[in-house]
């Protein structure tokens, strides 16, 4: 429980910087005290009277402000919270973070605390995977800062793609998490994720339209309910997220051989789109057309993980979750998936084109267990992600 514990959040300066207010007023309904800082760039964003009224506390902007720093105010601020949270955590909060610069408030707090961080970063999606950004982001990780996000999305520039700060759901269980109240903390969980691609030769290849999206937003849900998280994922189209175990692969048979080799894990969740064929006489080199004939390719079955884990006679994870990508009879079809390969749960959708959920940002499911068949309304990804994670939480508990 959050109840009683003290965040100091820095606020950067950014269009998500209006999120803030909406964190500091749900932090405070759970019974937490939060002490904002507002940075100069951040105040172009919120006004310093709406994070005090809704943090009912005064907020701090300026190192320099003398009656506090003859108590050496910014030491006290550091070091009394319980956690230290940026949110949005800008690209130059994070280039001062990593070079260890202290020329204002929120820097100098930073460098000056023996408390943990965790930052959301939020930027322009260009920014966000600019080499320096990346360096700067594995320096802060390598440091034991925590990172929540950032998603992918619509962007205030008119741009799409990864940049998007963390919600504010995500951002208090990653704060749950890090305070050790993390309702999946020592839970070890392994999740598959993206499509697999089988090699017709070197330069083409068999896959299913799948983004990836929507198993790396699981896998981000779960770490920030505090789970230890293997990330097993094909070459999906989004980067995977921050704080988990990340194995890379490429083929089915690469990802039965990491599933196997995976640690011993008390939930396991199929969401990768496993291509079902393989060719079995993939060309050594690049396959000519010649105007004549076509080329015979051999086609076999790929394993099938998902009933390979679920109907293990010894050490089989407690929780099986499989995923059901279905155009037509969406329940029914996945209800005698579910049987037939004897997982414990099964969550379905419906990908026919018109949905738009394949390689989409939304998804619509319909979650399969022994208790029936429960459909979710339609909403993001990440929202669905939670939810799955918060049913998860509440299984394993």
């Amino acid at each position: 429980m959050l109840a009683g514990k003290h965040i100091l959040l820095i606020v950067g300066g950014g269009i998500a910087a209006f999120k803030s207010l909406d964190l500091v007023r749900r932090l405070r309904e759970k019974g937490v005290q939060v002490t904002p800082v507002l940075t100069r760039a951040g105040a172009e964003f919120v006004t310093p009277l709406s994070l005090s009224a809704l943090s009912a506390t005064k907020i701090y902007q300026d190192l320099f402000d003398l009656t506090d720093e003859a108590e050496m105010g910014h030491i006290e601020l550091s070091r009394a919270a319980d956690l230290i949270v940026v949110a949005p955590a800008t690209a130059d909060l994070m280039a001062k973070m990593a070079g260890g610069h202290a020329d204002d408030l929120a820097s100098t707090l930073l460098l000056a605390t023996d408390k943990g961080v965790l930052i959301a970063p939020s930027m322009n999606v260009r920014m966000w995977e600019h080499a320096s950004t990346q360096r700067n982001l594995a320096t802060l990780q390598g440091d034991g800062v925590l990172v929540v996000g950032p998603n992918e999305g619509d962007m205030a520039c008119g741009e799409y793609g990864s940049g998007r700060m963390a919600e504010v759901p995500e951002i208090i269980a990653a704060i749950d998490a890090a305070l050790g109240d993390g309702p999946l903390k020592g839970r070890h969980i392994l999740v598959t994720s993206g499509p697999t691609h089988e090699p017709i030769d070197p330069v083409r290849y068999i896959a299913n339209r799948s983004s990836g999206a929507q198993g790396t937003a699981i896998a981000k849900a779960l770490a920030a309910m505090g789970a230890d998280v293997t990330f097993v994922t094909g070459p999906a189209d989004v980067p995977p997220p921050a704080g988990v175990n990340v194995v890379r692969i490429e083929t089915a048979q690469e990802m039965l051989r990491a599933v196997e080799a995976a640690p011993p894990a008390e939930v396991a969740i199929f969401a990768a789109a496993v291509a079902d064929w393989h060719v079995v006489n993939a060309g050594a080199q690049k396959i000519k057309k010649d105007g004549d004939t076509l080329p015979a390719l051999e086609l076999a079955e790929n394993p099938d993980i998902l009933a390979t884990i679920a109907q293990k006679q010894e050490g089989r994870p407690p929780l099986v979750i499989g995923f059901a990508a279905e155009t037509n009879d969406v329940v029914a079809h996945a209800t005698a998936k579910r049987a037939r390969k004897g997982c414990d749960w099964i969550v379905a959708n419906d990908v026919s084109p018109e949905t738009g959920i394949m390689g989409g940002q939304e998804n619509a499911v319909t979650l399969i267990t022994d208790d029936g068949a429960e459909t979710w309304p339609r909403k993001s990804k990440d929202a669905v992600a939670q939810k799955l994670a918060q049913r998860i939480a509440e299984a394993v508990s």
